[in-house]
């Protein structure tokens, strides 16, 4: 089989596992059901491996077709690179892009903006992959994903979107209940939200001209998902460690009060994180973009906020 067999072959696969069922695979490719079975059928057996298990109800990846997959989309997405670079079409963008965020990003932040986003780029559409662990690009064939921690891997390429920091917030009514604590060690008898994966029982404080303070806590509420700890903050279950900009509405409109203002976390700006490649798709660069300037002007708007320090 040839090179180009393989490609096809390749990128027939990819639509497979990403619309999950030969069938609507063989839809979007204008193919019919017989010729998409036999491609991956002989994909198989090129590779000597099952990508793919098959049964009446479900189709699934296997794992050897989990690690596939995620070097398919990247060699695809190569080929497609190069040939805006032969072609001349790079400011053409046009495909599916694959954006993994936090809940909370994606519904404030990426949502309200992807309609001005449609209206530049027509022919981009964009699968959003909630999550709040962090997971492996290539792997599960994600373009780009936004975090607000470290980055592990040094082969990935980051750009900074934004500033960042967690700080104290909680219902007036779980404050008037309660009192509102006045020192860091304050929040050793109160409920805390601890949230993260795993879960974050220390927090890291810090302010201006003091010592950073680490203070183990404790509460009624742990999750792996910051916006049940934040709906659970907003129904007075306790104080919450939370991102500026995921609670500063609710602090301007009064839903939250801030906790403790002089403290917060160590800055952790908010990324955009990609795999590395020589030539970057046109989709992935015109998204950089976009999203980079509409954080710029947002962090205008945040830093003039009272709660931002």
């Amino acid at each position: 089989m040839s090179s180009l067999d393989n490609l096809a072959d390749i990128a027939i696969f990819a639509r497979i596992a990403e619309t999950g069922s030969l069938s609507a695979a063989a839809r979007e490719l204008n193919l019919s059901l017989a010729v998409v079975s036999k491609r991956l059928a002989r994909l198989e057996k090129v590779l000597d491996t099952r990508l793919i298990n098959r049964t009446t109800r479900r189709l699934s990846l296997t794992e050897a077709g989990l690690a596939f997959h995620g070097r398919c989309v990247r060699i695809l997405a190569e080929v497609e690179a190069a040939r805006e670079v032969v072609t001349g079409t790079t400011r053409q963008a046009r495909g599916q892009l694959r954006v993994t965020a936090t809940a909370a990003f994606a519904r404030r932040q990426i949502a309200p903006r992807l309609a001005r986003f449609q209206v530049l780029y027509p022919h981009v559409q964009v699968l959003i992959i909630v999550s709040d662990t962090i997971v492996d690009l290539v792997q599960s064939g994600i373009d780009i994903a936004i975090r607000q921690a470290a980055l592990p891997d040094s082969s990935l390429m980051l750009r900074e979107l934004a500033p960042n920091r967690r700080v104290l917030c909680a219902a007036p009514n779980y404050l008037a209940q309660h009192g509102t604590p006045e020192q860091p060690q304050d929040l050793l008898h109160h409920a805390c939200l601890v949230m993260g994966d795993p879960p974050m029982s220390t927090w890291h404080l810090e302010a201006d001209g003091a010592e950073p303070i680490d203070i183990a806590v404790t509460g009624p509420l742990i999750t792996n998902d910051g916006e049940v700890a934040h709906a659970a903050a907003l129904a007075g279950s306790g104080i919450a460690f939370k991102s500026i900009w995921d609670v500063s509405d609710d602090i301007a409109a009064g839903r939250l009060l801030h906790v403790l203002p002089q403290y917060r976390s160590a800055p952790t700006p908010i990324q955009a994180v990609y795999p590395s490649a020589k030539h970057l798709a046109a989709k992935v660069r015109v998204f950089l973009d976009f999203i980079a300037s509409e954080m710029t002007t947002a962090s205008r708007d945040l830093m003039m906020q009272n709660c931002w320090r």
